[in-house]
């Protein structure tokens, strides 16, 4: 895992955003706009193939076509509130109109910058908590529970051995969530199928630990596992790994990790749970060069397209009927999803 620590920010942002400043500067001079958007990443940050990458497109993608200025930022493993509180003071400290807080980590740390520093507009992605509500705050979240729920059915469906297995990050409400969702699709399709579930740790190092996601799923597998879903950031590579040494299936999530896997074990990812975070990324930069000021709640579900499942590679064209009738009936309420 990257190493973050809390130092100058405009360094780290150049490091990130391989660009100089003088140049975001030009571009945001010619759009004419006067944002300046800025992403606090989580555990991972950048390059974690999952989540963080997810948001981070998002952020390309308003840079490119808005032509904004950006800067990064990350979280370092075992950092407490107000680290991460200081991290955000220090993005307001250099100009940021725009903050994004990428993970429910953020949420006391947004809460209190945001009271401090009412001019500036906040966002934090995966949490509505009240730690992180506030006037200038949008809670940017997500039905994790109904995409997973679709790619609980495609593992139960292409299980051979009718036990399946599900890694999570760690054992917070958000990520029972994708356990839940996951665990209601696969007994939708089978109700006596063999469920595995496990947890890496008890912090945010679970989400950045391949090795100890190989572990897991390697003793999922040796129990008759053939087909396992991680909701685990950058410890989900190792998931991959293991499917690939045990020739058996492994699901991705929050990017299409079929195609932003490692080459080599992009094979035994046959969907992935797409949690666009890059559009709700987008989408509130977007409405803040338009002078729109987002706050609340905003959600992003199974019905808007907030979240979806993937099908490159093909690996599952033989289900898809069988997985868009699920998606149709979840979309008409006739099937409510358990969220934990």
């Amino acid at each position: 895992m990257k190493a973050a620590s809390i130092m100058s920010v405009a360094a780290v942002a150049l490091t990130a955003c391989g660009g100089s400043s003088s140049q975001e500067e030009t571009s945001a001079s010619e759009s004419g706009s006067d944002v300046k958007a800025c992403l606090a990443y989580d555990v991972g940050g950048r390059g974690d193939q999952s989540f963080n990458d997810s948001a981070a497109k998002g952020l390309d993608q308003a840079k490119d076509e808005l032509g904004i200025e950006t800067e990064e930022v990350e979280a370092s493993q075992g950092e407490n509130d107000a680290a991460r509180e200081d991290r955000l003071n220090q993005l307001v400290d250099v100009g940021c109109t725009n903050i994004i807080g990428v993970g429910y980590i953020y949420a006391t740390a947004i809460g209190n910058a945001a009271k401090d520093n009412p001019d500036v507009n906040f966002a934090i992605i995966d949490d509505a908590s009240d730690a992180s509500k506030g006037d200038n705050i949008a809670q940017l979240v997500f039905a994790e529970h109904e995409g997973s729920f679709l790619v609980g059915a495609a593992a139960a469906l292409k299980s051979k051995s009718g036990k399946v297995g599900f890694i999570g990050g760690t054992d917070v409400p958000l990520i029972n969530k994708f356990e839940a969702g996951f665990k209601a699709g696969a007994k939708e399709v089978d109700e006596d199928i063999d469920i595995q579930t496990t947890y890496l740790a008890e912090d945010g190092s679970g989400f950045a630990d391949p090795a100890a996601g190989k572990t897991a799923a390697e003793g999922m597998y040796d129990k008759g596992a053939d087909v396992i879903y991680h909701a685990a950031g950058g410890s989900g590579a190792g998931l991959f790994e293991a499917a690939k040494e045990n020739k058996k299936m492994a699901i991705g999530v929050d990017s299409d990790q079929a195609m932003t896997a490692e080459e080599d074990v992009q094979d035994v990812i046959i969907t992935s749970m797409v949690k666009n975070v890059n559009v709700a990324v987008f989408d509130y930069l977007k409405a803040a060069t338009e002078g729109e000021d987002t706050s609340g709640l905003v959600e992003f579900n199974l019905k808007d397209g907030g979240v979806s499942y993937s099908t490159t590679g093909g690996k599952i064209d033989d289900i898809t009927d069988q997985l868009d009738k699920y998606k149709q009936q979840i979309i008409d309420g006739e099937i409510t999803v358990p969220s934990k």
